[in-house]
């Protein structure tokens, strides 16, 4: 059956969600429809179901501005994230418009007549047409299907189980057993110490240490606001002080790397009984923010090294065999079950085919506008949150921007609206300067940015404040048309009879 509606959203997870609260909020009189390829919504925080899933950043930035974090843990747990992102959906009376087992497959858009009109696969196999006028992508960057593993040499070798905490279920049994997790990531920290409450032995194998800092799970200068002030005030006030410690660091990071890396190493000597472990498992080869740093909530990663039940290998594989892993070394970790903490497959558009006036598109041929638009693809946005802060920062800005856009052209009598690159000055470059090996994997195959605004991404929140929610809409890139009335106005003037000489 054919639907039709005015913003097509793609995705219900934090930020497809996000965007359709925005929209009911400041758009009222448009239609919309979120299209999910999975049954429930969550995207990440319900794909994920590992031990210990949680938040690596603190609720009061990655919650939604205008749906106050109340919980007295900062740093908070899958299914808690999930709860407050069912909260916000029933709140707002927004599972009407989602379409569950909808996966989207294709994206095709006409210039004549101003709409997108998608193509999704259900789940019996059928296909189900839609149409709108405006696109928000909401589907995240990186591949739901499957998840980073190399290709280990001997895998089929050994005896006991391979995990990747991606496809995580819940017979995959760790109690009294070896484990051996492979990563040093935001995965491998969070599952580390929780698989060590009932394996026998657990070690987290990395071929290079990661930056680490503890914290609390609990914000106790939130909870005390939240004593004293109206929530929604306290959850504010919490949120910036939060957003500019992040900014502050970040900036001092990159200004000032050797500063920084001894902030950071000079805080693990509190956490860790064995100072030599510090050089030995966490001091990297690079400056702090060239990749992310992990988050360790109450320090739990190190009580357990400190307790022992937890062990640090830097290393790189040799092997696997029968009965663990090889090191180039010549050591052998012994193992029942191996875990592959290795990262994510990043992709934009959550493999979904754009076709633009019969013209496919390919993602590393697109410049993104603003970060959140891509030159010469009309009525579309994509929301993507920020590298060095919360994820759902930048979206909420983004689903701002795409309200007021909406609105502009309504108020307008245009049906479209694209960025288009009218300066020769402006040079692609690498939409995420980040070292990460997801990050390095993904060259050549996502979106650039551009040299100069509104084609940079800044990563800066407080700027982006600017940019999306208070300033013009118009500038010399984004081009507003009626491509409908165009054609209107030159059919009534070929049909025009000249008049006559006098």
């Amino acid at each position: 059956m054919h639907k039709h509606v005015d913003v097509l959203i793609v995705g219900a997870g934090i930020s497809g969600i996000g965007a359709a609260c925005h929209l009911q909020k400041n758009c009222p009189d448009r239609s919309y429809i979120i299209l999910e390829g999975r049954d429930n919504i969550g995207g990440t925080w319900d794909l994920f179901r590992y031990p210990g899933i949680r938040s690596d950043s603190d609720m009061y930035t990655l919650g939604y501005a205008f749906k106050p974090w109340t919980q007295a843990k900062a740093i908070a747990d899958g299914p808690s994230i999930l709860s407050y992102l069912n909260e916000t959906m029933n709140e707002n009376d927004i599972e009407k418009n989602i379409r569950f087992g909808h996966h989207v497959n294709r994206a095709e858009w006409s210039s004549n007549e101003s709409r997108w009109t998608v193509n999704a696969t259900l789940k019996n196999g059928e296909t189900e047409t839609l149409t709108g006028n405006f696109l928000l992508m909401c589907s995240g960057y990186y591949d739901y299907d499957s998840g980073y593993t190399p290709d280990f040499p001997g895998v089929g070798e050994f005896s006991g189980e391979i995990a990747h905490p991606q496809k995580w279920t819940d017979d995959i049994n760790y109690a009294d057993k070896n484990v051996v997790v492979i990563g040093s990531g935001a995965t491998a920290v969070t599952l580390v110490p929780e698989l060590a409450k009932k394996a026998r032995t657990v070690t987290m194998l990395q071929r290079s240490p990661t930056y680490m800092v503890a914290m609390p799970e609990e914000d106790a200068i939130a909870n005390w606001l939240r004593r004293y002030l109206p929530g929604k005030l306290a959850y504010g006030i919490t949120r910036w002080k939060n957003v500019l410690l992040g900014m502050y660091f970040f900036r001092l990071c990159r200004r000032k790397p050797e500063r920084a890396k001894k902030m950071l190493l000079d805080r693990l000597k509190v956490e860790l009984n064995d100072e030599g472990d510090i050089a030995r498992y966490f001091t990297p080869s690079y400056n702090p923010w060239d990749q992310r740093l992990c988050l360790v909530p109450n320090g739990d990663l190190f009580d357990a090294l400190n307790g022992g039940d937890v062990s640090i290998v830097t290393g790189h594989i040799e092997k696997f065999t029968s009965s663990g892993i090889c090191l180039k070394s010549g050591a052998h970790l012994d193992a029942d079950l191996i875990v592959t903490a290795t990262g994510l497959n990043m992709q934009f558009f959550g493999k979904v085919q754009l076709t633009v006036d019969g013209k496919e598109i390919e993602a590393a041929e697109c410049m993104t506008y603003k970060g959140m638009m891509i030159r010469d693809i009309p009525n579309l946005a994509f929301s993507m949150g920020y590298t060095n802060a919360s994820w759902t920062l930048k979206c909420d800005l983004t689903c701002d921007y795409v309200c007021r856009l909406l609105n502009k052209m309504q108020e307008d009598g245009v049906t479209q609206a694209c960025p288009r690159l009218k300066d020769p000055s402006v040079t692609a470059e690498a939409i995420m300067d980040f070292s990460s090996g997801y990050v390095t994997r993904a060259a050549g195959k996502i979106p650039q940015q551009g040299s100069k605004a509104p084609w940079k991404l800044y990563q800066n929140y407080a700027l982006d404040i600017i940019n999306l929610r208070y300033k013009s809409l118009e500038d010399n890139a984004m081009e507003f048309s009626n491509p409908a009335e165009l054609e209107h106005a030159t059919k009534n003037s070929e049909n025009k009879k000249p008049s006559k000489a006098a």
